[in-house]
């Protein structure tokens, strides 16, 4: 058996990509890079597991855009294809993408809802060589004629087994098989069970297995707490842990749910906003930029935002509402603890919940300490970085003036349809 590439510089990437890599930095594959990519511009049909933050979409991308060079789609019919489940999966596998695609000189276009149908449509019957789209928007698309996928020769689901989760499965199917029968198939997720087997089965070809992370790997590099706290405690214990010097995920269970938290925090002084299927694709947007530039110290997001969003450097995730089950424990946890770095993943337990919270933490295969805190305690403090809020009433900044949507791609989400909106 070969063994797995050092260096970019050993795989057959096309020669253009080694110095758009050069240029970004990268020199070393990650695991699941050095495993896939050979594979993957062989032809063979991919099958990989590995947690988010692992580097899947160069594992992915690079073969691909290897794979198209050269070729030029007609009007309405791409030639590759990447499904992803949520409107900022797909809008962050574009723009990692775009640097390596300009240099091939292959065009890219996104294919999600929220923003204008037609302007995308326009942009397809343009020609674009890859779609990159959440399945909803793109069944539209096709179901009306301005997209066809009969000379898809490549295509990618990336987090199928988020699609799997949010209903999607029934549009993925039909997607699939429109395109070429012969093509190429390649599948990233996390978890490899249930229907997300089924659509394996049914669509790959004799594929070669993939898997750099055990199950639980998204959870090597995290310390996890079980908070026991009161009920009359838990909105003061939440903006003492907003707070913090230093940004924070809190994840809630709906999205009313979101508005409150992050109303509750910025009255108690704390920047914080809410992220979750109701807002508009700008004000999501706007949100997640206020987030990474630090505007917004506390973001308040539903699961919508636990898969697929990357946020660098971010030490600490809470679960205000402990998830449903253990699968969205560790996509919520996912988000911090990236690219080898530590984090910490705290969940705030009431008495009613202690006992079904415990039961879901060691499926998730994960050690928790317990403790019982109050707002002002001092383990509170060492294990969040929780301080005393300001009490003055935090603003945001305002948005800046509306611009025009851009030529080269439009975001949003799917069209909803056969889809939980949270």
């Amino acid at each position: 058996m070969t063994a797995p590439a050092a260096d970019f510089a050993e795989l057959p990437l096309h020669p253009a990509l080694g110095a758009v890599l050069a240029r970004q930095g990268l020199t070393t594959p990650s695991p699941i890079q050095a495993a896939t990519i050979p594979d993957a511009i062989s032809g063979r049909d991919v099958l990989g597991r590995a947690r988010t933050g692992s580097g899947k979409t160069l594992a992915f991308g690079l073969p691909l855009l290897t794979r198209l060079a050269g070729l030029r789609a007609r009007p309405r019919r791409p030639l590759g294809m990447v499904l992803v489940p949520t409107r900022e999966l797909a809008a962050q596998v574009a723009d990692a993408l775009t640097p390596y695609a300009n240099a091939l000189h292959l065009r890219t276009v996104i294919v999600v809802g929220g923003m204008s149908l037609g302007r995308q449509a326009e942009r397809l019957r343009s020609g674009a060589e890859i779609v990159i789209a959440t399945p909803g928007r793109l069944n539209d698309l096709v179901e009306r004629g301005d997209c066809l996928l009969d000379e898809v020769t490549i295509t990618v689901l990336d987090e199928a087994d988020q699609m799997a989760d949010m209903g999607f499965l029934p549009q993925v199917s039909s997607l699939l098989q429109a395109t070429a029968p012969s093509g190429q198939r390649m599948l990233f997720s996390a978890t490899l069970d249930g229907d997300v087997d089924r659509l394996v089965r049914r669509f790959l070809s004799n594929p070669v297995r993939h898997s750099v992370d055990p199950p639980a790997g998204s959870v090597v590099a995290m310390e996890h707490h079980l908070l026991h706290v009161e009920s009359g405690d838990k909105d003061a214990t939440t903006a003492w842990i907003g707070a913090r010097d230093g940004r924070v995920i809190m994840f809630v269970k709906t999205k009313h749910r979101a508005d409150r938290v992050a109303r509750r925090l910025l009255a108690a002084g704390v920047t914080a906003a809410a992220l979750h299927g109701g807002k508009s694709q700008p004000q999501r947007t706007r949100i997640l930029d206020q987030f990474k530039s630090g505007a917004v110290n506390a973001l308040i997001a539903t699961d919508v935002a636990a898969r697929g969003i990357h946020i660098d450097d971010l030490d600490l995730v809470v679960n205000v509402d402990p998830p449903n089950d253990a699968k969205d424990y560790l996509h919520r946890g996912g988000r911090t603890a990236r690219a080898g770095r530590a984090g910490t993943v705290v969940t705030l337990v009431l008495a009613e919940e202690r006992r079904e919270t415990a039961r879901l933490v060691a499926a998730a295969g994960v050690r928790a300490q317990s403790t019982t805190v109050r707002p002002e305690d001092a383990e509170l403090a060492r294990i969040t970085g929780a301080r005393t809020p300001s009490g003055t009433p935090a603003t945001l900044p305002a948005p800046a003036p509306a611009r025009a949507e851009p030529v080269r791609a439009a975001r949003g989400s799917g069209s909803g349809r056969g889809r939980r909106r949270r």
